[in-house]
């Protein structure tokens, strides 16, 4: 790859897109050297360790060259994309360019053009104009707020600014927004845009992974030749790279097991007015629209069961010695999809009615099938529910989400044979299994939660007597 000084050329670089991973591979480029690009378009397609994710070029210009070709692994901060922001305009046409007019004494306000950022389309421009806090040379500060911006694209953040007692910080809806998706504090975030308002891009460079430190080896250590590749018939094997969603869900799955000891518990019950109760539920008005099933009252069932035990909604903080009750619930749902499994959660699943949980259940499944979870929606969860009964499995032992403390397995429901109220009878009955972690569940916990959960699906008026 080649270094390129021209002054118009802009490098872009591989974003931190806020979940914290170091690295993604390029799916697709939806551009070519030589094509026209405007701020805000997309072009490529990256895939994380968590989701596909579209990246969108924050400036205009006339696409140079593409650093690396599709399938290619780019570590974050590496330049992707070399754009010549002037347009590609030739030398004659820049020289018959008429010379700058002498400026007026009283220079009109221009609105402020859209400024860059690594994610997303850019802020609009405002309709309003703010007062300036302090008067200054304009040329002055649109340079300042220039180099800034540069700095930041070349992963060197600007000196950190005072800030004037408690003044909340100066950002735009859509800024707050993002930064409250991410999880940064507005507070602690250097603004590099006019009039000291931060941009998307200074939220991002905020959660950006620090740049890593360069070690000076005390001795040289040679350098073992690399190994020959493996040699196998390819009629008969197939290999597949592990990257993506498989490399990660894979590393989460060994250090959950290798780190929360695990303990699983089973329980059989019948469900036949469950079923009933979601065939009712079906007509009723209050979901018209909505999508349920019985994966929805096995939800709402394992919200009042932690409601009733809220220790079991906790981590493990092993830095600070400490074990975390969470008084809010995040249910993630695990979900299969083409790239691997994922794990959304549903936040404050805890102060949803009916219709809002199915809503928001079914927003969960339809946006995980497209490929287009987003990785704020798949951090911060406390408690899992995987179906597995959907493949007709009738139970299973599931392993923990990294961080949380229970996981909640659904087996297949079918009719069997089950004695009721004294004969047996043909009963809709399924086997739910829950592992917990038992460094903070001791076996009376959890099975306590278990039995709940079993309770209200074999008596659904219980969602209301225990509510």
């Amino acid at each position: 790859m080649t270094t390129m000084t021209n002054a118009s050329v802009r490098e872009f670089k591989m974003p931190d897109v806020g979940e914290g991973l170091t690295e993604a591979e390029i799916l697709k480029w939806y551009v070519q050297p030589g094509d026209t690009v405007t701020d805000g378009q997309v072009v490529c397609e990256v895939e994380t360790a968590k989701a596909a994710v579209e990246l969108p070029i924050p400036y205009d210009g006339v696409v140079r060259a593409l650093h690396f070709p599709e399938g290619t692994t780019v570590d974050v901060g590496t330049s992707i994309i070399a754009v010549d922001v002037a347009g590609g305009a030739a030398p004659e046409a820049q020289e018959e360019a008429p010379a700058p007019a002498e400026e007026p004494a009283e220079p009109e306000e221009q609105p402020a053009a859209r400024q860059p950022v690594l994610v997303g389309y850019g802020v609009a421009t405002s309709s309003t104009r703010r007062r300036p806090r302090k008067q200054a040379a304009p040329d002055t500060a649109a340079r300042q707020a220039a180099a800034a911006v540069q700095q930041e694209l070349n992963g060197h953040a600007p000196a950190p600014a005072p800030v004037a007692g408690d003044a909340r910080p100066l950002a735009k809806p859509p800024v707050r927004k993002l930064a409250k998706d991410l999880g940064v504090d507005l507070t602690t975030v250097t603004p590099t845009g006019p009039d000291g308002i931060i941009t998307r891009e200074d939220v991002h460079a905020a959660v950006a992974p620090p740049a890593p430190q360069e070690v000076v080896p005390a001795a040289a250590v040679p350098v073992a030749a690399p190994a020959a590749p493996v040699s196998y018939d390819t009629a008969r094997e197939t290999r597949v790279p592990i990257k993506g969603v498989r490399k990660a869900t894979a590393a989460a799955m060994v250090g959950s097991a290798f780190t929360a000891p695990h303990v699983t518990e089973f329980v059989t019950v019948d469900v036949t007015r469950t079923m009933k109760l979601v065939e009712e539920l079906k007509q009723d008005k209050e979901f018209t629209g909505l999508r349920v099933n019985p994966l929805l009252l096995i939800a709402k069932a394992l919200l009042v069961a932690i409601r009733r035990n809220p220790e079991i909604n906790a981590s493990w903080d092993e830095a600070a010695q400490e074990i975390v009750v969470k008084h809010y619930v995040n249910l993630g749902i695990a979900a299969a999809t083409p790239r691997g499994l994922i794990v959304p959660n549903i936040k404050d699943a805890h102060a949803k009615t009916l219709p809002q949980l199915a809503e928001s259940l079914g927003e969960l499944v339809s946006t995980a099938r497209e490929g287009k979870t987003s990785p704020a929606a798949m951090q911060a969860g406390t408690v899992t529910i995987t179906n597995v009964g959907v493949f007709g499995v009738d139970t299973g032992t599931p392993i923990l989400n990294p961080g949380e403390s229970a996981i909640l397995a659904v087996g297949a429901i079918k009719l069997q044979p089950w004695v009721h109220k004294g004969k047996v009878k043909p009963r809709q009955v399924t086997t739910l299994a829950l592992s917990f972690d038992h460094r903070l569940v001791d076996g009376e916990l959890g099975s306590k939660v278990l039995a709940d959960v079993a309770a209200i699906l074999e008596q659904p008026k219980r969602l209301i007597s225990w509510a």
